[in-house]
């Protein structure tokens, strides 16, 4: 969050030393990463198990799931030569719950917080 904002106002003072044309592209750039910034600040924590069950943050709201219901698994997939692992979490009662959550969306490795998730009480 700190890189993405500082690369942000890197680029915004870099508006400054370029043509109208760059002022237009380095401008969108610099928007772009301050709004990612600003959104991952409001977000944190952007998951938290509380005695309910799992509560994720979104910019539509937080959702909860409740620990019978919560099923939680990690998924590797390849592409383009390399290897990513999501968090994916799942509301057994209801089909349109399915929440992918990368490691930039939780700050530390999505098999990590699986393991706690597990042990607070999600199913597998």
């Amino acid at each position: 969050m700190v890189a993405t904002a500082a690369a942000g106002l890197g680029l915004a003072l870099a508006v400054l030393l370029v043509d109208p044309l760059g002022r237009l592209l380095l401008g969108a750039a610099a928007l772009l990463l301050l709004g990612l910034a600003a959104r991952d600040a409001l977000l944190r924590p952007r998951v938290q198990a509380g005695a309910e069950g799992v509560t994720v943050r979104a910019l539509s709201g937080p959702t909860t799931i409740a620990w019978r219901h919560a099923r939680v698994r990690v998924r590797t997939s390849r592409r383009w030569g390399m290897r990513t692992r999501t968090l994916e979490l799942e509301d057994r009662t209801d089909d349109a719950v399915l929440l992918v959550l990368g490691r930039r969306e939780l700050g530390v490795d999505p098999e990590t917080v699986a393991d706690v998730l597990h042990a607070a009480g999600a199913g597998a």
